[in-house]
């Protein structure tokens, strides 16, 4: 058996159809109520799992006028990160209504916790797994803090080198339960398609003993279908209701319809991966009857030689199989055959 982890009840790894993780982040735009009606569509496009991410702008930076806490370049440029995590935050008072609401539509719900009072928060609403950010993978205290939950991890891998993703692993598995998930990520916003890099899911799951999936930031849905295909087990991509509606995050975000497609475009992909066969399925064999066979295509007279003037390989498959061919032309016919005749052994003198 594979390798398994279990959120919620659901079992998540190869032998299990995709698990979809709808990312909220904040395209909520400051409103409870949109808020509320993203975990209404979400809920809809059949995902399974809603994430927030929990943190404050004091909890995750500096209210600071030095230059390294501005952006530069990318869909946030010259914002400082105060006033961007100010914005993009999903308020701590919002959280019991979010994980209600989520809980009424039958959608497991976690979070992404940034330091650890955003740990015990989520601890105290009883999230059934944490996400650790990519930014904070190299966090090892905070890493730790989580694992000490004794809950399933999902750490996203962005920026992360072999050595650090190592760190994070065995830290988790020191303190923890040990059922942890990578997934790969390009910490781009958006990300290029061309460094998707999907081949990096599978592989991150044999390096590391873990269950393997991939956080994407790439516009459309190709490279999350390309994951699955390849073998990856869970999938975050980002949601909002409207790109038109604006958000920190909408740019590179689905909207409901699209995340719908998605969700069901990555399970079929999982259902298509099946399994090596070479023989004839049941659904196929009524299709054998349209196979090519070896048919009397001009009559014959009892006596008379078959030849390739008068038997020919054509569809459908009720005669002899087109190999018997070589077999049959120079023999004689056992008896008038007419044509539109499948050929059959006592139609050929021995």
């Amino acid at each position: 058996m594979s390798l398994e982890v279990v959120i919620d009840g659901r079992k998540i790894g190869a032998d299990h159809e995709p698990y979809i993780i709808c990312e909220l982040s904040g395209n909520h735009n400051g409103s409870l109520d949109r808020a509320l009606k993203m975990i209404d569509a979400a809920a809809e496009t059949g995902c399974d799992a809603i994430k927030l991410q929990t943190y404050t702008a004091d909890t995750i930076t500096l209210d600071s006028d030095r230059p390294e806490f501005y952006l530069h370049g990318g869909p946030w440029d010259g914002r400082s990160l105060y006033e961007l995590y100010e914005e993009a935050h999903t308020p701590w008072d919002w959280h019991p209504a979010l994980f209600e609401r989520a809980k009424k539509h039958g959608v497991t719900m976690f979070s992404s916790p940034f330091d650890e009072t955003a740990v015990d928060l989520l601890a105290g609403l009883e999230a059934p797994a944490y996400k650790i950010a990519s930014f904070e993978l190299v966090d090892l205290p905070l890493v730790a803090y989580v694992a000490q939950q004794g809950k399933p991890m999902i750490m996203s891998t962005g920026m992360a080198n072999a050595r650090e993703i190592d760190a994070a692993v065995q830290t988790a598995r020191k303190f923890g339960t040990g059922e942890i998930i990578l997934l790969h990520c390009v910490s781009e916003y958006p990300a290029n398609i061309a460094d998707a890099n999907v081949r990096t899911v599978p592989d991150l799951g044999r390096k590391f003993g873990c269950v393997s999936g991939l956080s994407d930031h790439t516009f459309g849905t190709a490279a999350s279908v390309a994951s699955v295909a390849v073998g990856g087990c869970v999938i975050e991509k980002h949601f909002t209701l409207a790109r038109a509606d604006g958000g920190p995050d909408s740019g590179f975000s689905l909207e409901p319809a699209e995340f719908a497609a998605l969700v069901r475009d990555c399970k079929d992909a999982w259902r298509a991966l099946g399994r090596v066969h070479y023989e004839t399925l049941g659904t196929e064999q009524g299709s054998k009857t349209f196979r090519r066979s070896l048919y009397v295509v001009k009559d014959v007279k009892a006596g008379e030689a078959l030849t390739k003037d008068n038997i020919r390989s054509i569809r459908p498959g009720l005669g002899l199989p087109p190999s018997r061919l070589w077999d049959v032309v120079g023999k004689a016919a056992s008896r008038d055959l007419m044509r539109g005749e499948p050929l059959a052994d006592d139609m050929i003198s021995l």
